[in-house]
């Protein structure tokens, strides 16, 4: 095959991989991952379930390609997190329902015993974790405010902003998750 031809190829592959994922987010934002089958999907994307698995050998293969995609959505060059790009993150976010909903569903789904995103859900936190110390203590140093470590408010950031999701999920009118998480900076004494 002309190097041309297996660079087309190459391509169509590629763009058939990111339509599947695409579509498997709307099946998993609509049924939650136990109740997403690879038919559902493959069916959304005008392919067989054979055709869907020569792209993803397995459900678990193409969910975690779906949340790998979900956080390269999220990502700032360099990996720099500042807490403004954190309130810009959020505000993006309430402009996406579909994918919170998702992301949210396939969380609480990982909490279980086996199930096949713990994994990644795990080390996420633990990555999130570290870059949200890092966030802290690029702007307050090694004490905030009230004289917590970096290290011991990265968690409570995370809950605030995964927190708010939620509650924003579920009643959208009453949660303006913007606004919330800019008072809670406020707390924190950014301005």
């Amino acid at each position: 095959m002309p190097y041309g031809d297996a660079m087309a190829a190459r391509t169509r592959s590629e763009e058939r991989r990111a339509e599947i994922v695409r579509a498997a987010l709307e099946v998993i934002a609509e049924r939650g991952y136990r109740g997403a089958s690879l038919a559902a999907v493959a069916e959304r994307v005008g392919l067989t379930q054979q055709g869907l698995l020569h792209h993803f050998p397995t459900k678990e293969a193409l969910l975690v390609a779906v949340l790998a995609e979900r956080d390269r959505w999220d990502a700032v060059p360099d990996g720099a997190w500042r807490a403004d790009l954190l309130l810009q993150l959020v505000e993006y976010n309430a402009m996406r329902p579909g994918v919170i909903q998702t992301f949210a569903a396939l969380l609480g789904e990982s909490v279980t015993e086996g199930h096949p995103a713990r994994a990644f859900f795990t080390g996420r936190y633990t990555a999130v974790r570290a870059s949200m110390a890092a966030v802290l203590r690029a702007e307050y140093g090694e004490r905030l405010p009230g004289g917590l470590t970096p290290e011991r408010a990265a968690p409570l950031l995370v809950a605030v902003m995964d927190g708010l999701q939620y509650q924003w999920l579920l009643d959208p009118e009453s949660v303006d998750m913007p606004a919330a998480f800019g008072d809670f900076l406020r707390l924190l004494g950014e301005d």
